[in-house]
């Protein structure tokens, strides 16, 4: 049966799958849902060292290669990652992640070599999670949206026809850095009052425990004392709400998206986050066109999904065109011209 590697690498986990066909489908009407013929998870290892961490990623995906010529029939056609950090897609190289400690990886070559030469794709992993989101999950159908994952930072991904824009440099979509409060807590990218140390995930998680008095209190601790109507939990999250509210009418007064994703862990407040920004947000535009504003669907499995759709995207790209029916076929004889016209016609379809 025919499919491809899909890898997410996490901080702490990587996710796997080998996924069929379907998810790569996009002629006319939106792709249909995923096939996934096989789901497996590992942990990175990030405790023994980036070298370990990379050894780790070559021998899963060469463990998933195997088991799927055991039992799917044959090898996979290609491969797809997705990586945190900076990544320099366009030339396969993973420069560098902070929780993984690894500088200028040529991720894709390597696992091109120890999956024997079938051809790899690599992504930064919010942008590989956001293709997916915009391709087959909550942006599905939409020509243009915006992917905004609330986790331990803010990061963005921008979508136009079923594509992710990573810029020129690769860094397109880095919300988490527009400066929502000047002069405020400063951030490790050398600004200060960046949208992700007000809004992020961490950020809501952070305020909590020092306003609750307890240290071990969570955004989702939080989330529930909103919805207690806990007056300091209360003021977290407007303050969180309203930051992110600023950091993304700037997004959408540049972008103009059509859908605005949200996702991540803060995302899982459901209503609890939904009404206000959505609220927030309105208040605040003027001339731009609101978009709508909607939580993500398809969870943590987001970037495993998008890994899969950038690898089934290198066999499209592989694929012979499809021969285009013959037409007038003028041939010239010794004893003059003609033109012969075949009213018949023969073409095949190729699909990923």
């Amino acid at each position: 049966m025919r499919h491809v590697i899909a890898l997410d690498v996490g901080g702490t986990g990587m996710k796997a799958a080998l996924v069929g066909a379907e998810a790569a489908r996009s002629g006319g009407n939106p792709p249909g849902p995923p096939e996934l013929l096989h789901e497996a998870r590992r942990p990175t290892g990030r405790e023994r060292g980036p070298e370990a961490v990379v050894e780790s990623i070559l021998a899963f995906a060469a463990d998933l290669r195997a088991y799927g010529e055991e039992h799917l029939g044959e090898s996979a056609l290609a491969a797809g990652v997705a990586v945190p950090g900076i990544v320099d897609a366009e030339n396969g190289i993973a420069a560098y992640a902070a929780n993984l400690g690894w500088r200028d990886v040529p991720m894709r070559r390597l696992l091109s070599e120890r999956l024997n030469g079938v051809p790899v794709a690599l992504g930064h992993d919010v942008r590989t999670g956001g293709l997916a989101e915009g391709r087959i999950g909550a942006g599905r159908g939409a020509d243009r949206f915006l992917f905004v994952p609330l986790g331990t930072g803010i990061a963005g991904a921008i979508g136009i026809d079923g594509r992710v824009e990573p810029g020129a440099h690769g860094f397109a979509g880095e919300i988490g850095h527009i400066v929502v409060r000047p002069g405020g807590i400063p951030c490790p990218c050398g600004q200060r009052g960046c949208l992700e140390r007000l809004a992020s995930a961490s950020a809501v998680t952070l305020a909590w425990a020092e306003a609750s008095g307890d240290p071990d209190a969570d955004a989702a601790d939080c989330a529930k004392a909103v919805e207690s109507g806990d007056p300091r939990a209360l003021a977290v999250w407007r303050e969180a709400v309203e930051a992110l509210a600023d950091g993304l009418v700037t997004a959408l007064t540049l972008l103009d998206p059509r859908v605005l994703i949200i996702g991540g862990g803060l995302a899982e407040a459901g209503e609890t986050l939904f009404v206000p920004l959505r609220a927030a947000v309105q208040e605040r535009v003027t001339f731009q066109k609101l978009p709508e504003i909607v939580p993500a669907a398809l969870g943590d499995t987001a970037g495993c999904l998008g890994a899969g759709l950038l690898a089934w995207d290198l066999v499209a790209q592989a694929a012979p065109p499809s021969p285009a029916a013959p037409g007038p076929d003028t041939r010239t004889s010794d004893t003059g011209s003609h033109t012969d016209t075949d009213s018949g016609s023969d073409s095949s379809e190729v699909t990923a």
